[in-house]
């Protein structure tokens, strides 16, 4: 799955269950989480996953980390980084030298082991020791080694994190990295317009364009004209064309197939925003909610919470979709169902409102 996907975004928000762990959840069903912690912060002879800037923050296999040393050899020269970093590719690069000297010489660490990971200005407020590492993370030249129960990164060299078989892979040059990341956008999502394929990765058009280009003149990338779509688009040369699309899914608002909101809302007609930053009063179908998937059409929407201390998952609002079957509220009831018993929940309780919410609690 983690082949097909190629990579997995990392948020903080742990209402329900920290992001990275719902796409492997939404296609496999009730996987065991630590499967994904060992791939990903386990020991360095088990370890299958690495950290970076891709689509966002990001997991990803081993096998992207040579695709993305351009993107690392940019960002040590202050290109492609948010400008509260950028200072330590210059005028500030002898700070990012000792903090290097400092984790070579003591061994890992992370930011609240030197200084407050907080300054001025709430979430994004980072202290200079937060701002100096993440400048050497953007850079490739530290990378995550673990993270701690609060879900800090605890960093150390790349060198050390790094295993032989990849620090060896030979470094593509920045044309064949990019068509290599494209063509892994492809794959994971079968017929999508330009723009869908360069934001896979966060490809600048500059650096998508021309290369999308030369993967139609190859055949890796066929142009296609899709139903409603008003832009151009490409099939990826080996996807599978299935005759009907089947099954149930609970999707996380992170979740590759509806990351991007205009390919959602071209692919199931269906108008996605999270509400997370939105003011109570504003939102409209809750905090944290999920669409809930059938048959290849979004049905419902659920805004869903893990009350763990009274061992519940909550539905906190339910409205169902215009394409929605009879048996849509019976088929999310088993799907709340499977989700609680994987989060180690011990029931479902709807406790507000939405459309459909009477219909949800009549199954």
């Amino acid at each position: 799955m983690l082949d097909r996907v190629a990579l997995h975004q990392i948020d903080s928000v742990n209402v329900l269950v920290r992001a990275h762990y719902l796409p492997l959840y939404s296609r496999l069903g009730a996987y065991p989480r630590e499967l994904l912690d060992q791939a990903a912060w386990g020991p360095k002879s088990k370890r299958r996953l690495f950290e970076y800037w891709a689509h966002e923050a990001s997991l990803l296999p081993w096998d992207i980390q040579p695709l993305l040393r351009w993107r690392m050899a940019r960002a040590a020269q202050g290109i492609g980084v948010w400008g509260n970093v950028k200072p330590f590719a210059t005028e500030r690069a002898p700070e990012a030298v000792a903090m290097l000297a400092r984790i070579a010489a003591d061994g890992p660490l992370a930011a609240s082991d030197v200084a407050e990971t907080r300054g001025p200005g709430g979430w994004w407020g980072w202290s200079e020791t937060k701002r100096t590492l993440e400048y050497l993370f953007w850079s490739g030249r530290i990378m995550t080694k673990t993270r701690r129960s609060s879900f800090e990164r605890v960093y150390d060299l790349a060198d050390r994190v790094l295993p032989d078989t990849v620090r060896d892979m030979p470094t593509p040059d920045e044309p064949d990295a990019h068509r290599a990341l494209l063509e892994r956008s492809a794959r994971a999502l079968g017929v999508a317009t330009a723009g869908d394929l360069r934001d896979y990765f966060r490809l600048k058009p500059q650096d998508a364009y021309p290369r999308i280009a030369e993967l139609v003149e190859a055949g890796r990338l066929l142009p296609v004209r899709v139903a409603g779509w008003t832009q151009p688009a490409y099939l990826y040369a080996d996807a599978r064309l299935p005759r009907r699309s089947s099954g149930q899914a609970l999707l996380a608002p992170f979740d590759p197939l509806i990351w991007e909101r205009s390919r959602t809302e071209r692919l199931f007609d269906f108008r996605y925003r999270i509400e997370i930053y939105v003011p109570v009063e504003k939102r409209v179908h809750g905090y944290y909610v999920l669409p809930f998937l059938i048959d290849g059409k979004i049905a419902a929407r659920v805004d869903l919470k893990a009350d763990r201390q009274a061992n519940r998952l909550l539905v906190q609002s339910v409205h169902g979709e215009a394409t929605a079957a009879p048996d849509m509220p019976d088929r999310l009831r088993a799907e709340l169902d499977v989700m609680a018993q994987w989060l180690g929940l011990e029931r479902v309780e709807i406790v507000s409102g939405g459309d459909i919410a009477d219909l949800l609690r009549a199954s």
